[in-house]
């Protein structure tokens, strides 16, 4: 009987072992069982909560934050203008007992959904602790935008660097956008239309940030899960949240582009670049590139082939559920297919269980 990735899983849940050592230990035993052909890589794990208590907490914390908000005024301080520094104090608080709360509900009991929700809560706090010394310093609007933004970004890789949750790396990315588009309008960008920031086309400089910063997220999300190609640790868990940002930045800047463009071959290259996306994404492993690309299509079903659009998008779905439940198979055959590139050996592992020679 050997272990499997579970049982590491819920060693490091228990305490028993750290992540550095469970992934030792994994490493390990499949360099001695002859690597990949030991590995279980059917799917990618993804964990919001672990059972109905956490939400009690949840929902227990969010009804704590509405109150203090409420008692204190914080609310107030979620903009940008005038505030008083008793705001900047109260968000100082905010921040050290969301830190307080995570040292128990993240550190000590290794719960999933609290630890988001606090850290929203801390995110939120930081926000307003920005803002309101922002005010306190005398900045102008745009330079307040900057501030804020800067300040809770910085923050919440703190807040990474303490606690290791997960969601946290998809609120720093959120907080780099904003602050690089804040930085824009502050250097005289103007400010975007809502329809145009996702255009390449649009004369602001929005779309190419977009496109530029989705691809620095993807970058950092790939190391990430490089560096836990088996996906044991919660620096997998970190990467597939980096993609969830990642993913949207990219396909929808370049797919609305070609899709408002309207032209036969744009339609053509938007098709190849969904496939090109799809096919990316069973390299790496990750569904979010395809989910990302869903609406885009269903948009260009209705738009352009018009009578035969219900068709196009029974055909879609057809196709998900025909990918979701052969995932595996077709990832497979294309890393098969693949030659030998640069950290191809990192990815995750494509071997099917029953295709494994007998132990």
């Amino acid at each position: 009987m050997s272990l499997s990735r579970d049982d590491l899983r819920a060693a490091v849940a228990a305490g028993m072992i750290s992540e550095a050592q469970a992934a030792s230990v994994l490493a390990l035993s499949e360099a001695r069982a002859g690597v990949r052909e030991r590995i279980d890589g059917r799917d990618e794990p993804f964990e919001l909560f672990r059972g109905f208590n956490e939400i009690f907490i949840v929902v227990g914390l969010v009804i704590l934050y509405a109150g203090w908000m409420g008692v204190t005024g914080l609310s107030a301080a979620t903009s940008l203008g005038p505030t008083g520094l008793n705001f900047a104090i109260y968000a100082a608080i905010t921040m050290a007992v969301s830190g307080g709360l995570a040292w128990y509900f993240t550190l000590r009991r290794r719960m999933v959904a609290p630890s988001i929700g606090l850290t929203v809560m801390f995110g939120l706090a930081a926000l307003q602790l920005g803002a309101s010394i922002g005010w306190q310093l005398g900045l102008n609007f745009q330079e307040r935008a900057v501030f804020t933004a800067g300040l809770a970004t910085v923050a919440m890789l703190g807040w990474y660097a303490a606690f290791r949750i997960p969601f946290s790396m998809a609120l720093v990315a959120l907080g780099v956008f904003a602050t690089a588009g804040a930085a824009l309008i502050f250097q005289g960008a103007g400010l975007p239309r809502p329809e145009e920031v996702f255009l390449l086309s649009a004369d602001g400089p929005f779309a190419l940030l977009t496109v530029v910063l989705g691809l620095v997220a993807l970058a950092v999300a790939l190391a990430f899960d490089m560096s836990d190609p088996h996906r044991v640790t919660r620096r997998s868990a970190s990467g597939f949240w980096l993609h969830v940002v990642a993913a949207p930045a990219i396909v929808n800047t370049v797919a609305l582009t070609l899709f408002t463009d309207g032209s036969r071959g744009a339609v053509m290259m938007l098709m190849a670049f969904l496939a090109a996306m799809a096919m990316f994404a069973l390299v790496i492993d990750r569904r979010s590139f395809i989910v990302a690309g869903v609406g885009y299509v269903v948009a260009l079903s209705v738009g352009v082939l018009e009578d035969s659009a219900m068709l196009a998008i029974l055909l879609l779905g057809l196709s998900l559920v025909l990918l979701g439940a052969q995932w595996e198979r077709m990832r497979r055959a294309l890393m098969d297919a693949l030659p030998t590139f640069p950290g191809k050996d990192r990815l995750p592992p494509w071997t099917l269980l029953d295709e494994r020679p007998p132990a």
